[in-house]
């Protein structure tokens, strides 16, 4: 079982900069896959962002290549998502997952085991 809180939305003008936090806690983190989603207003949730439970193999949407970078501190239990250069369509509720039993990561929502409850990003133009 991995408990998943999300941090670090709010408000951000086009051309800023936030870092998501995604903190974990029960047992799994460490051989987890986690991966980073979001959904805008009326749309439906999209892949993001994953990195393998060793903190390799990280893996972007098109959209958000070479702008934002996953990593993770196993011994903080905690995966990040930097995001630069942010653009209005970025604005979105941002979700981690985790995926159990150092599998890979993937883009796709129904192979992960656990959500946190999403943080909201809102980006101004």
């Amino acid at each position: 079982q991995v408990e998943l809180v999300e941090s670090g939305g709010g408000l951000v003008q086009a051309g800023g900069s936030l870092r998501l936090s995604c903190a974990a806690s029960g047992r799994g983190f460490s051989t987890s896959a986690m991966g980073w989603f979001r959904q805008a207003a009326g749309k439906e949730r999209v892949f993001v962002a994953a990195i393998n439970w060793r903190g390799g193999d990280p893996t972007y949407a098109d959209s958000v290549k070479g702008r934002f970078t996953i990593s993770r501190d196993n011994a903080k239990i905690t995966v990040y998502l930097q995001m630069n250069s942010l653009k209005p369509e970025d604005t979105a509720v941002y979700y981690c997952a985790a995926r159990g039993g150092r599998l890979s990561p993937s883009p796709h929502e129904h192979d992960y085991n656990y959500w946190g409850q999403g943080t909201q990003v809102t980006v101004s133009s």
